[in-house]
């Protein structure tokens, strides 16, 4: 997988910030699982992501947000996530690999700081970690059933 990590870096390229939504037209709309007509992107880490699959020819096929997974949130309800990606991979071997992708800035994936831990920001902090781990857990259950990879790409990851 790490290839494939340094070729997004090199592939795509410059820095760009989170944040920014829109839709994005694939060059290579039969490499997309779902509808090529209405692909979203809801920061600008995703659209590198999307321009990185449509045109990497290792890349098989792909898809944003077309899986759903139920998970149970901390509050106790079943719930549903949508990973940022589904990506078919032909490695170098010539094997064909499946990836479940989310896409995420890296303060997410850890824990916040404790010594905040009487403001509100640790406490917004603190329940997105959470939800984030649950829906995390559900994903690598998910996949581990399909044969399929969970991966959670950072900033340290797409090179921005």
């Amino acid at each position: 997988m790490n290839v494939l990590i340094d070729t997004l870096n090199t592939y795509v390229g410059t820095t760009i910030f989170m944040a920014y939504s829109g839709i994005y037209k694939p060059v290579n709309p039969g490499k997309y699982r779902g509808n090529p007509t209405n692909v979203i992107y809801r920061s600008l880490w995703e659209r590198k992501f999307m321009v990185f699959c449509d045109n990497n020819s290792s890349i098989i096929e792909w898809g944003s947000e077309e899986i759903i997974i139920p998970y149970r949130a901390p509050d106790g309800k079943v719930r549903r996530y949508y990973p940022d990606f589904y990506i078919k991979v032909r490695e170098k071997d010539g094997k064909i690999a499946k990836y479940i992708i989310e896409i995420k800035p890296k303060r997410q994936t850890l824990p916040p700081n404790e010594s905040n831990r009487k403001t509100a920001a640790y406490r917004n902090a603190a329940l997105t970690f959470v939800k984030n781990q649950a829906k995390w857990s559900a994903a690598r259950e998910y996949c581990e059933d399909r044969q399929m990879n969970f991966l959670i790409l950072t900033e340290d990851h797409l090179g921005v």
